[in-house]
């Protein structure tokens, strides 16, 4: 059974509201019928809503089951009026300015979700990823012990060979162009606690580098990367996350066990077996996910935004409408409690 098979199971027994701030985009009201449809919980489009009934006629798709909201039309924005004026950031706007930054779509869509009105957040399909990452990022606020916020790119292959049945969690893939050792730790330690959530498996984390450690070559990047493992497992335990963290270590050295064991990583508890690969920079990681989804044809659900205290994604303007419901189900998965989702022996 694939990961996504899993998790919709989990959210037909624990429903989640899932906004979705481009709600009149085809692909977002194909990806929500299919939500409903599921039994997944409740999708909430925000947009217009005569033009979305307008596009889901042409596209033949029924909207029972699909909440839509305006915001200018919402009592919320009275709600979220004093959560901008509460933010020094905000301090300088006029009530008419304040009003005007409630009311655009994306950042009402983040208010929902840090209010609680919604459960989860998928938004991006229209925008570039430094204006939908904006919304999220001054309006909802960062996890307990986190100081770092980034992303995650779910790659949910054939191969069961590879990762945790054949799933692997990238990061970061989207958000921290070059992230220092401290940055990279919380990178690791953020991806490595939602491995744990949605699979309930011990996450084996590897920071991956153009070297394996048994080569004990000295190299700027390298030494960062040496310092935030040490960082990391620091963090992890601090946090109560448990994890096995190794590194540095090239991508076959960390994927497969013949490999690793060639260059001298045979006792390493990560090397052979990662199911989590965190990227040295953004350059690397972005590359690395684009090849993934464009050459070799895998299933991709991301970015996740993690290190937030709400679940959130911003994905591609280039996916489509399988990979946004994708994402949804695990965006909204990691609003259900651990306990729900596994039992309370977990």
């Amino acid at each position: 059974m694939s990961l996504l098979d899993q998790l919709q199971a989990k959210l037909q027994r624990h429903p989640k509201r899932v906004v979705f701030p481009e709600g009149e985009d085809p692909r977002i009201i194909q990806a929500a019928r299919q939500f409903a449809t599921r039994r997944c919980g409740v999708p909430v489009l925000l947009g217009d809503r005569a033009e979305i009934k307008d596009r889901a006629m042409r596209l033949d798709i029924r909207l029972e089951g699909i909440r839509i909201m305006e915001p200018e039309r919402s009592d919320d924005v009275d709600l979220f009026l004093p959560m901008v004026e509460s933010q020094q950031r905000f301090e300088d706007l006029s009530l008419e300015e304040k009003r005007e930054l409630v009311l655009n779509r994306h950042n009402f869509a983040a208010f929902m979700l840090a209010s609680g009105r919604a459960d989860a957040l998928v938004g991006g399909a229209t925008l570039t990823a430094s204006s939908g990452l904006r919304s999220l990022f001054r309006i909802v606020p960062k996890a307990q012990g986190v100081k770092t916020a980034s992303s995650v790119m779910i790659l949910d292959q054939e191969n069961p060979n590879f990762g945790t049945d054949g799933i692997l969690f990238l990061a970061d893939c989207g958000v921290i162009p070059e992230p220092n050792a401290s940055e990279l730790a919380d990178i690791a330690v953020s991806t490595a606690h939602i491995s744990s959530h949605l699979t309930n498996k011990i996450p084996r984390v590897a920071f991956l580098s153009f070297a394996t450690s048994a080569q004990k070559l000295v190299h700027p990047s390298i030494g960062k990367i040496r310092e935030a493992l040490s960082l990391a497992r620091d963090r992890a335990q601090a946090l109560n996350i448990h994890a096995e963290m190794d590194g540095e270590l090239q991508l076959d050295a960390a994927l497969n066990p013949g490999v690793a064991e060639q260059k001298g990583m045979a006792g390493s508890p990560v090397a052979g077996r990662a199911n989590v690969l965190v990227f040295p920079d953004l350059n690397s990681g972005n590359i690395a996910s684009k090849m993934i989804q464009v050459v070799a044809g895998a299933r991709t659900y991301g970015q996740i935004i993690v290190g937030l205290s709400r679940p959130c994604a911003e994905i591609s303007r280039g996916a489509h409408a399988y990979d946004v419901y994708g994402t949804a189900v695990i965006t909204a998965c990691q609003a259900i409690d651990r306990k729900f989702l596994y039992g309370p022996s977990n």
